[in-house]
């Protein structure tokens, strides 16, 4: 998989947004809308406080704050929250604010950093962290082949979307919850599930 050089790039934070939510993906990278809400606000504060460049080394293990990440091979770019240097081996730690989710978003944005680094360090990364503010706790993340592929499909897919700049229909779907542009998307007004549902009620006024 390598992108020729007029392929667009794609950043590391979308394809968090395309794993959790195709649309929330092209409304923001496509459209260029976003809007904050308090679970957004919330983040932004958590890594205000790891997002300041530069180093520092504690016990031998030398760690990299909001280090700039890139890979010609997979046309990545974006930057890591933290990295931490083992004997020179880069192991990258994302924050994120709440506690361990079901969907594997954050998965998929820590194994394309780990991507990047190891093309940046020629080097094997065989796993990274992710620290979950809510609970206090790091997750260890392992880069199996089988994340690695879904990593590589996400790219393709995120790629494909911002170059023929398509934006999927909305659909009502459990990660609506919580959605920071949920107002701006109105799945429960466009949505197809929603749009079904308003059919069936329709027919059933009829009916009856």
């Amino acid at each position: 998989m390598f992108p020729a050089e007029e392929d667009i790039l794609v950043t590391l934070s979308s394809l968090e947004h395309y794993t959790y939510c195709p649309r929330q993906c092209a409304l923001i990278f496509v459209e260029g809308i976003w809007d904050d809400n308090t679970h957004t606000i919330a983040g932004t504060l958590l890594h205000e406080h790891v997002d300041s460049p530069g180093y520092e080394i504690d016990d031998e293990i030398k760690t990299l704050r909001s280090l700039p990440l890139f890979s010609k091979r997979y046309g990545l770019v974006g930057k890591a929250d933290v990295v931490e240097l083992h004997d020179g081996k880069p192991i990258p730690v994302e924050y994120k604010k709440g506690r361990k989710k079901k969907w594997e978003n954050d998965d998929i944005q820590l194994c394309a950093q780990a991507l990047c680094l190891e093309e940046m360090f020629s080097t094997e990364v065989p796993h990274g962290y992710i620290y979950h503010a809510g609970s206090k706790r790091r997750r260890d993340v392992v880069f199996n082949e089988e994340l690695r592929e879904e990593t590589l499909r996400t790219i393709e897919a995120v790629r494909t979307m911002l170059t023929e700049r398509a934006v999927p229909p909305a659909a009502l779907k459990p990660q609506c919850e919580g959605c920071s542009i949920r107002g701006i998307c109105l799945p429960e007004v466009t949505g197809r599930d929603s749009i079904s549902k308003e059919k069936k009620y329709e027919r059933g006024i009829w009916e009856a």
